[in-house]
């Protein structure tokens, strides 16, 4: 398991990819919407990781949600894994809240879950899994 990305909850996400660009040093390399999810991204390269910001596309999406109760922040911290079914079921047994029954496809070609922060001392953990093929 290694850190993938943070996610950082935004309001506008054209604006803070101009304070992210000027900050990291590095272009952002990749903008995507993600409907279900009810937001849209963009990713930065940071060494072996990244950085994804997160603006949302409507009022009842988690992220507009977060923003609204927390403001602009750090909303979660993901890592990658090589068997993302295998580690929600090892989780799981362990006692996690894993949020989701079956992993789904998220942004930038990855299946995700997520483990609830009840459980992680109040962080939202994010685990992905690159789709292959």
């Amino acid at each position: 398991m290694k850190l993938e990305h943070l996610g950082i909850a935004v309001k506008n996400l054209d604006s803070a990819v101009s304070l992210y660009e000027q900050l990291l040093n590095t272009p952002c390399y990749k903008t995507e919407r993600v409907d279900h999810e009810g937001v849209n991204t963009a990713f930065f390269l940071t060494g072996d990781s990244k950085v994804e910001l997160l603006q949302a596309t409507n009022e009842d999406s988690p992220i507009a949600k977060f923003v609204n109760n927390k403001g602009e922040g750090i909303h979660h911290v993901a890592f990658e894994v090589e068997n993302i079914e295998a580690e929600m079921k090892r989780l799981a047994a362990l006692g996690f809240n894993v949020l989701n029954a079956a992993p789904h496809k998220g942004a930038d070609n990855k299946l995700v879950c997520f483990i609830h922060p009840k459980t992680t001392n109040g962080v939202l953990v994010e685990l992905c899994q690159e789709i292959k093929g």
